[in-house]
């Protein structure tokens, strides 16, 4: 196998892929050549073409790498010939049929409700003033209030887009599990880890660990990157 050094970040709804910056700075700083997509998150079909467009320009295998709802996209655009391992950061990987909309319908009791304001117009947004609780809560203040107030609309489409078949199925993948999720319990990022036989490292860290602890999160990336390195 050919070593890897591409990496290709993709971002979740309501944020932009500016939010994976540390996490980029900490893989450059250690030689890996990183892609960050930006997906326009109006529908999960135009998220993965986003994706396998940065994909296509490759000059080798990658690791795919998604928070949140981008773990939906890795998931579906996963099977791309360039994609050698999944690696998922306190995001969504769902089974064949399945999506956001269908993984979040029946929340464990007592599970935190992310704070998602009814659609307007086709597009969901979080509630402004509980963002930083839900989201961010382990981010500076100035900074969380600052993605709470530049939050991009999530198409209500990108919620519910299912996936076809999960590349976990035939690719090897890692999972972090953010201990103080709010957005998307542990509990459920633990099952749905165990269900897709990823590699699970936990940390303590809100739903933003990778803005909160981008060098966690960047040696995840790492070890699934050297974890097939040293089977080459």
């Amino acid at each position: 196998m050919t070593a890897i050094r591409n990496i290709v970040l993709v971002h979740g709804g309501f944020v932009d892929g500016s939010g994976w910056q540390g996490v980029y700075q900490q893989l450059t700083d250690n030689g890996y050549r990183v892609a960050v997509v930006q997906n326009p998150t109006l529908s999960l079909a135009g998220d993965v073409t986003a994706t396998h467009q940065v994909l296509d320009g490759l000059d080798g295998p990658a690791i795919l790498v998604g928070h949140s709802y981008g773990g939906v996209v890795i998931t579906e655009a996963g099977k791309h010939p360039n994609v050698a391992a999944l690696a998922y950061i306190a995001a969504f990987a769902p089974d064949k049929g399945e999506s956001v909309s269908s993984l979040i319908a029946d929340p464990p009791p007592g599970a935190p409700v992310p704070p998602i304001l009814p659609p307007q117009d086709g597009f969901l947004f979080l509630d402004r003033d509980k963002f930083a609780a839900s989201f961010a809560a382990d981010v500076p203040e100035a900074q969380a209030a600052f993605m709470a107030d530049s939050q991009v609309p999530w198409g209500v489409d990108a919620l519910g887009g299912a996936v076809s078949e999960p590349a976990w199925r035939t690719k090897p993948s890692w999972y972090l599990v953010a201990t103080e999720d709010r957005m998307i319990p542990p509990p459920a990022q633990r099952a749905m880890s165990e269900r897709a036989g990823a590699t699970v490292i936990e940390t303590p860290g809100s739903h933003a660990v990778y803005v909160s602890r981008p060098a966690t999160v960047a040696a995840v990336i790492a070890q699934a990157a050297e974890g097939l390195n040293g089977q080459s």
